[in-house]
C-alpha cells in the first residue's frame, strides 16, 4: 500500500491506474468482477476520470480494431435505472464511485455483488484527494474502509491514496511528512503505511539560466 502526494496535473491518476490495468490483463479479463474501486469526494472528479478513461478506450478501439479489454464505469447515483442495472449486471473490473455510494453498495442487495467476496475479486482500494477526509467525514470514511474489507474478505487488499496536499507545513523534514502522511493515510485505510510507502514529487529544472 502507498500514498502519492505531488501536485494537480502531475498525473496521479497514472500512479494508480497502471498497476491496476496490469493487474487485470495479468488475470482473467472475461470476468465480470470488480477489481478495483476507485473512491473520488465529488462527482465532478468521477466524471473527469471517466471522460479520460474513455478516450484511452476509444484510442485503444481505433488502434487495434478491438474494445479494450480492461472495463471500467462510473457509478454515482447519476446514473438512470437502466444503466445502473446494466452497470450491475455486467460489472465492470474498475468501478468509480464515491463514498456515498459504497455505503449503499454495503447496503443494498441489488449493489452487494460488487464488494461481496463471492462474486467480487476486489484487490485494489483507491483513495483521492486524502486531504478531504479529516474530522467526522474522515471517520466515517475509515470506518467504511473497514466494513468494505470485512465484506470482501481480501486480508490482502491494496491500499492507494493520492493527495496534492497533505501537509502545509514545509519547515519539517521530509521523513516527518512522509511519515505524518502514512500515519494518517493508515488510520483511513486500517493498514500500516510506513515513511517509505509515502511518494512525493521531486521537481527538476528544465534550463539554467547564466549571468
Amino acid at each position: 500500500s502507498y500514498v502519492v502526494t505531488s501536485g494537480t496535473g502531475s498525473g496521479k491518476s497514472l500512479t494508480y491506474f497502471i498497476p491496476i490495468f496490469d493487474a487485470i490483463l495479468r488475470g482473467n479479463t472475461q470476468d465480470h468482477k470488480v477489481w478495483a474501486i476507485v473512491i473520488y469526494p465529488m462527482n465532478a472528479l468521477v466524471n473527469s476520470q471517466f471522460e479520460s478513461l474513455t478516450a484511452l478506450g476509444e484510442a485503444y478501439q481505433a488502434r487495434t480494431g478491438q474494445p479494450m479489454p480492461v472495463r471500467f464505469d462510473k457509478y454515482t447515483g447519476q446514473e438512470d435505472e437502466a444503466t445502473k442495472n446494466r452497470i450491475q449486471q455486467e460489472r465492470p473490473h474498475i468501478l468509480l464511485t464515491n463514498f456515498m455510494m459504497l455505503e449503499m453498495m454495503l447496503l443494498r442487495p441489488q449493489e452487494s455483488a460488487f464488494v461481496d467476496k463471492t462474486t467480487s475479486g476486489l484487490q485494489f482500494l483507491v483513495l483521492d484527494e486524502l486531504h478531504m477526509y479529516r474530522g467526522r467525514q474522515g471517520g466515517d470514511v475509515a470506518m467504511l474502509v473497514r466494513r468494505l474489507k470485512e465484506r470482501c474478505g481480501n486480508l490482502d487488499l491494496l491500499h492507494i491514496g493520492t493527495s496534492a496536499t497533505m501537509v502545509a507545513d514545509r519547515s519539517v523534514t521530509g521523513v516527518e511528512r512522509r511519515t505524518a502522511v502514512g500515519e494518517f493515510a493508515g488510520k483511513l485505510f486500517g493498514t500500516s503505511i510506513t515513511e517509505s510507502g509515502v511518494i512525493e514529487e521531486t521537481l527538476v529544472p528544465v534550463s539554467t539560466y547564466g549571468n
